[in-house]
C-alpha cells in the first residue's frame, strides 16, 4: 500500500492517493488537484469524499469527467456537491454512490469502510481502507473539525467522538488538513473536546 499526500488550495485541504494492488483511490479532491491526480494516479478507479465542503470536492466533477470515475459521498452531504451553500463558484458534482451511516463497499476487489461521524457536517464520515484512517474534517494531530459553520452541530460531534474512543484498537490516521497520527495519540485531546462541546 502506498499513501500520497498533497495539500491543495488556500486551506490546504490534503488530498490522497491511496494505492492498493495498483488501483488508485482518490480521497478528496480539492482546490486544483486534477494536474497533481494526473501526474501521480497511474490507475485511478474511484473518488472518495469524506465530507462536502468545497475544499474537499472542489475538483470531484473534473477528476471524474476525465477518468470516468464514480463518486462515493455521504448521503447527507451531498446537496453541497451539487447546490454549495457558501457560493465559492464551484463546479457542481454528482454522487453516483450515495453512503448512508457506516457502510462497507467492495471496490475493484478492495474492502472500503466509511464511519459515519457527523458534527462538523451532517454527513461527516472517516474512510477506512486497509487498516488506514482517513477522517476529514472529523479529527486533526490535536483537534477537531469546527462545529460553527452552518449545518454544524456540537451535539453530533460529541456522540461521534464518543463512538470512535470506543474503539478498542488503534489506527493510523491521515486527516483532511495537516499532519498524520495516530488515534492512540490522540485520546486524550478528544476527550477534553468532550469536556468543552
Amino acid at each position: 500500500m502506498d499513501i500520497k499526500i498533497k495539500p491543495m488550495g488556500e486551506y490546504q485541504t490534503n488530498c490522497y492517493i491511496v494505492s492498493v494492488n495498483d488501483k488508485d483511490f482518490i480521497i478528496d479532491p480539492g482546490v486544483g488537484a486534477m494536474p497533481w491526480i494526473k501526474e501521480n494516479a497511474k490507475n485511478p478507479v474511484v473518488i472518495l469524499n469524506t465530507h462536502g465542503h468545497f475544499d474537499h470536492v472542489w475538483s470531484n466533477n473534473e477528476v471524474s469527467r476525465e477518468f470516468g470515475l464514480k463518486i462515493y459521498c455521504p448521503k447527507d452531504d451531498a446537496f453541497m456537491l451539487e447546490k454549495y451553500p457558501y457560493g465559492f463558484g464551484m463546479t457542481p458534482s454528482v454522487a453516483d454512490v450515495l453512503v448512508e451511516g457506516d457502510q462497507e463497499f467492495k471496490i475493484e476487489g478492495i474492502t472500503v469502510k466509511y464511519h459515519f461521524f457527523p458534527g462538523h457536517t451532517p454527513g461527516c464520515s472517516a474512510i477506512e481502507i486497509d487498516g488506514n484512517l482517513f477522517t476529514g474534517d472529523f479529527i486533526f494531530k490535536g483537534t477537531i473539525g469546527r462545529v460553527d459553520f452552518p449545518f454544524s452541530s456540537p451535539q453530533n460531534m460529541k456522540k461521534s467522538i464518543k463512538k470512535v474512543l470506543s474503539w478498542e484498537k488503534d489506527i493510523d490516521i491521515f486527516p483532511g488538513h495537516g499532519e498524520s497520527t495516530t488515534l492512540k495519540s490522540e485520546v486524550a485531546a478528544l476527550n477534553s473536546w468532550l469536556n468543552y462541546l
